[in-house]
């Protein structure tokens, strides 16, 4: 059956739009995550919403599963293909449609690069404000797949602020249209913001129509040392009731510092503190914020101020590229949210519990202080066995989790949940709630054949 599937999706699509070969398998079947063996069936590139269609079709009369596939990127195992799917790439998707400024919208296929989009905007003073630090492989139907969030949440919010209509394969292949270019729309549900952060379980998103913003103003960027994540986060109060705009306010733990300091070869911005802020704020009433950090000498140690944009964009490097200094290393990451408010006190129960359990590892933690979202970076010693190791990940995971449930928080700030954290969705969404879910889900795709297993298993 499978041989005569693929030579059907061969002769539809192209010799070139379908491979078998073991090692396009083995990229194309993973993401960012390494817990699981990629095991698709093929790999295919359709190059419009009409062979995305026939696709599914094709699939569903041969029950067939599909996992939707854009960058990748995602640290959740969403986009894996462990089982004999078929992997669906919307990598071909990239058309980028007229930019309609006067209702600042414009209409882009699931394939194109998050980076691609905002250069294509940037002419006509306009971006899509959700900015991530994977922006350059990151696409905008993983964005909306996930309702990514990235650097700007504190302003902008997540993905699905900024999302108008969708184009969606349903299950059966039947194409649809929901939502459009409309701002303001109550004509029934809104049924594309179901689709938003549905990780590719309920429709295959093959085109978005996108709200978009002004470019942001000129911004200030600075870098504060601190004691720990309690300063971070009063420093964050502090600033708030300032007269600046804030666009970002991250924080970073040495270890990441350093990390990207010796992957990079970048100087140090500061000298070594245990917790370092970086905030990106608009400031139109032109506070003194060098003068303003000074009044703060019994929060922060230290402080460096951008004079220049080529400095600013330095300073950003600090935080973009924590990942891809740590992802070298044996690196088991997670992303976890809870309220603002109680973010500080996350970080320290997660550093005491390593240094109590696991005190052979390190833990990097970094985040996103405005929006309550800890990335929590375990890094194992290399001796361990990949089964111990695991094994060890999988305990720390059900600790992270059970302190995420008593500050109310979530178990997946921005990645979804996926494989990897599907045991564990009850610890912050209730029986009721998953069982609305499930049947979401089966009205949908009745057959269970577009990304089978991620979130929950029915």
């Amino acid at each position: 059956m499978s041989t005569n599937f693929l030579e059907q999706l061969r002769a539809n699509l192209g010799a070139n739009a379908v491979a078998t070969d073991p090692t396009e398998l083995q990229h194309w079947g993973r993401d960012w995550t390494r817990a699981f063996e990629p095991a698709p069936l093929a790999v295919v590139w359709p190059r419009d919403t009409a062979e995305v269609a026939f696709v599914v079709q094709a699939c569903s009369e041969a029950c067939v599963a599909i996992v939707p596939s854009g960058g990748r990127t995602g640290l959740a195992a969403g986009a894996v293909a462990a089982r004999g799917e078929l992997v669906l790439s919307l990598d071909r998707l990239r058309n980028v449609g007229p930019v309609d400024v006067l209702n600042r919208s414009v209409t882009v296929g699931a394939g194109v690069p998050n980076a691609v989009l905002q250069e294509a905007l940037a002419p006509h003073g306009l971006w899509w404000p959700v900015d991530l630090a994977s922006k350059g492989s990151a696409t905008i139907g993983g964005n909306l797949a996930t309702n990514a969030g990235g650097l700007r949440v504190l302003r902008y919010g997540h993905a699905r602020n900024w999302v108008l209509g969708l184009e969606v394969v349903l299950a059966s292949g039947e194409m649809v249209r929901l939502g459009g270019a409309l701002h303001k729309d109550n004509s029934g549900y809104a049924l594309q913001q179901l689709l938003v952060g549905s990780e590719g379980t309920l429709g295959v998103i093959t085109a978005a129509t996108l709200a978009l913003a002004p470019l942001p103003g000129p911004s200030e960027v600075f870098v504060v040392g601190l004691r720990d994540f309690d300063a971070a986060a009063r420093l964050f109060g502090a600033l708030r009731s300032c007269s600046v705009t804030i666009n970002a306010f991250e924080a970073l733990t040495d270890l990441c510092l350093t990390r990207v300091v010796t992957h990079t070869g970048l100087p140090r911005p500061l000298p070594t503190c245990a917790v370092y802020a970086l905030c990106d704020v608009e400031n139109p009433r032109g506070l003194d914020l060098a003068g303003w950090l000074a009044g703060l000498g019994d929060l922060v140690i230290d402080a460096v101020v951008a004079t220049d944009r080529a400095q600013a964009e330095r300073l950003w490097q600090y935080r973009e590229r924590i990942t891809e200094s740590l992802q070298p290393l044996r690196l088991h990451k997670n992303d976890v949210a809870v309220p603002v408010s109680a973010m500080a006190a996350l970080a320290g129960e997660v550093s005491k519990w390593f240094a109590a359990h696991r005190p052979d590892w390190q833990v990097a933690l970094f985040g996103h202080v405005g929006d309550g979202n800890l990335h929590v970076n375990a890094l194992a010693p290399q001796h361990l066995s990949h089964e111990a190791w695991r094994a060890a990940c999988a305990d720390a995971d059900r600790a992270l989790y059970a302190l995420v449930a008593t500050h109310g928080g979530s178990l997946s700030a921005e990645h979804g949940i996926g494989l990897l954290k599907k045991p564990y969705l009850g610890l912050t969404r209730d029986g009721a709630e998953v069982a609305q879910m499930r049947a979401v889900k089966r009205a949908l795709d009745p057959a269970n054949l577009l990304n089978p297993g991620k979130i929950f298993d029915l």
